[in-house]
């Protein structure tokens, strides 16, 4: 049971990055573009948990987590940039 239910998600989070894709790709502002690629980091660290819960293994989790902390520095970096044009003051 817990097997159909791990390839469901897989096949759901896979369907939101093509949707995310198309958003990145086709967003009318450099806004919608980053917060597309802050939602691809997002379905990328559910598709490493997924696959940590498939491989019975915790090593996956951590590789999650440091992921996140990467990701949330990248979208305040782009938010920043956005915003003022320069990222370091």
């Amino acid at each position: 049971m817990i097997q159909l239910a791990l390839t469901i998600a897989l096949g759901c989070i896979a369907l939101a990055v093509l949707l995310n894709l198309y958003r990145l790709l086709r967003g009318p502002t450099a806004a919608d573009r980053i917060l597309a690629l802050d939602t691809m980091v997002i379905n990328a660290i559910a598709f490493i948990i997924l696959f940590g819960i498939m491989e019975k293994t915790t090593v996956y989790f951590e590789a999650a987590l440091l992921l996140a902390m990467v990701g949330f520095v990248g979208t305040v970096a782009y938010a920043k940039f956005l915003l003022r044009g320069d990222i370091v003051e």
